[in-house]
């Protein structure tokens, strides 16, 4: 943001109080007020400190006011931030903590000329005219990138179509930061590629300067969504893409790297960060990988992706040991993009995924050998079906989501039998997985726009809708009070859902935030949400008050 100048009057207002208690604990605090509105709530505040890669951000309640935890803001001066669709910050762009004086910040916001810049792709979902069906194949679309690249374009059908047909051929694992094609030539269905070419050059700018329908956004936050405080860990290359999170028993937060091959660290006490780097399996290929998942004694498992097979790491040595697929399943398609070590103590075996086939393997890690298993075989053929999140019992086996389609799957772990259990709701596209203690299954229904649970011993599923519509959620997490949290690639708010109530609250995230997996530690109090910016080379911690 650009340095302000400041009168005499203004910097009296960035001073920061003190309380004079022995501590000497710094406390930055304020009131947000615009012309429009007056106090205004729901306001997202950010401080960054000089040097540092942490941002603090809070948000403003009823009256407008806001203040940052005295624990989180050491002396120094600090960069502020804000975020309320329709406005712009109008006043200091920084403020001095010091431990002498106690002067609230006042901060005034602006109307925004444009918001066009500031829509999220759930509100962009909801603005863009045409049906349901029409906007369903855009659900692909943000993996890679936000809808403003789509409406802001002026591409006609057939340059469209040309357009459609590159992306393609990108690898699931890109980001505008790190681009990859694919090795094997992809190509997409024409008749349904043509169809979508169409219906994107009728929202975006191809034929007019403006866009012809109106700008539709969300409320700002209220109530409960304001009462949270969100650190930001800004990591080294804007090309990292941190995809699965999860914490250790150190309080270390470790990510898989969704572009490049490498197993990432920090320390959030401290904001330091560290990389172990693995090695290629097939040179020339795309990099990255997906899935990151612990065994039960510590050590980290990834999903190779398009480098195919599965990578250990060994916390106690810092070594990796790789699992590589055998030459008759390393076609130039191969892609392992799933790995559930949950029961490798029970049998030695490792679940995982092979996409282009639509199969299941399991690797025997004492011998390196993976068996190949077929889930859909006795199901009607022409069907896309596509094997995703995965999660095992205590005897090791395997419960999935048919990412392809709408079903959840499981693998019996000695015979190889597989059970296909439809969700509710068609065409639901269930993604992610986790299970709680009582052995049940949740997940999200990424197409359907809502959450599930699956109980193995009933053999029921049960559906709730997520409250806003357009955010496709992409995956759960039931912590210990059997609250379930949530996020996506759309919509940059954090779900808290309440499954006997089915009550919710949504918190805001200062910035475009694209959320893949989710993770709750519930050693804390209250629980503490974790998740990486894919998009934004950063970690998240979301850590709500109440």
């Amino acid at each position: 943001m650009k340095r302000l100048r400041f009168t005499a009057r203004a910097c009296a207002l960035l001073a920061i109080v003190a309380f004079c208690n022995g501590a000497h604990a710094q406390l930055l605090n304020g009131r947000i007020t615009s012309a429009e509105e007056g106090p205004m709530e729901g306001v997202l505040v950010s401080a960054k400190k000089s040097g540092s890669n942490i941002t603090i951000t809070v948000v403003s309640d009823r009256d407008g006011r806001f203040s940052f935890p005295a624990t989180k803001t050491s002396p120094g001066r600090y960069a502020l931030s804000i975020r309320a669709t329709g406005y712009l910050l109008d006043g200091p762009a920084s403020a001095e903590v010091t431990a002498q004086k106690n002067a609230p910040l006042d901060l005034k916001l602006r109307r925004t000329q444009d918001i066009s810049t500031q829509l999220t792709n759930t509100e962009w979902f909801l603005s863009m005219p045409g049906s349901a069906e029409q906007k369903r194949p855009l659900i692909e679309c943000m993996s890679c990138h936000t809808f403003e690249r789509i409406v802001r374009s002026k591409y006609n059908p057939q340059e469209f179509f040309g357009v459609l047909n590159r992306m393609a051929n990108y690898a699931n694992n890109t980001t505008m930061a790190r681009i990859q094609p694919r090795v094997a030539e992809r190509k997409p269905n024409e008749e349904l590629a043509r169809k979508l070419a169409e219906y994107l050059a009728t929202v975006n700018l191809s034929k007019s300067a403006t866009w012809q329908y109106e700008l539709k956004t969300l409320p700002r936050p209220s109530g409960r969504a304001t009462r949270v405080v969100i650190t930001e860990y800004d990591l080294p290359r804007k090309s990292i893409a941190p995809h699965d999170v999860r914490t250790d028993a150190q309080g270390n937060v470790w990510y898989s790297n969704f572009v490049e091959n490498f197993l990432g660290r920090l320390e959030p006490k401290s904001g330091a960060h560290s990389e172990f780097a693995y090695p290629l399996q097939k040179p020339g290929f795309p990099t990255g990988s997906l899935a990151l998942e612990a065994d039960r004694d510590g050590n980290y498992w990834l999903a190779a992706m398009f480098q195919t097979g599965l990578v250990k790491f060994n916390t106690r040595t810092r070594k990796f040991q790789s699992f590589p697929l055998p030459a008759e399943m390393n076609a130039n398609t191969a892609q392992q993009s799933m790995v559930m070590p949950g029961g490798a103590h029970i049998d030695g075996k490792v679940w995982t995924n092979e996409v282009s086939k639509q199969a299941i393997l399991r690797l025997d890690v004492a011998s390196g050998k993976y068996e190949f298993i077929d889930p859909f075989r006795d199901m009607p053929k022409g069907v896309n079906h596509s094997p995703y999140g995965m999660i095992a019992d205590r005897e090791n086996n395997l419960y999935f989501m048919d990412f392809g389609d709408e079903n959840i799957g499981r693998v019996d772990a000695k015979t190889f039998q597989s059970t296909i259990y439809p969700t509710p709701t068609r065409r639901s596209r269930p993604r992610r997985t986790m299970m709680d203690a009582q052995g049940r299954v949740w997940f999200a229904e990424f197409a359907a726009n809502k959450v599930g649970m699956f109980d193995p011993q009933k053999e029921v599923i049960r559906e709730w809708d997520v409250p806003t519509a357009h955010t496709y959620p992409y995956d759960v997490y039931l912590d210990k009070n059997g609250e379930l949290w949530s996020g996506s690639m759309s919509s940059d708010r954090i779900l808290r859902m309440d499954t006997e109530t089915g009550k919710a609250v949504e918190y805001l995230l200062p910035r475009q935030t694209n959320v893949r997996r989710v993770f709750v530690d519930n050693t804390t109090r209250p629980v503490t949400f974790w998740v990486g910016s894919n998009h934004g080379a950063s970690i998240i911690k979301l850590e709500p008050i109440d």
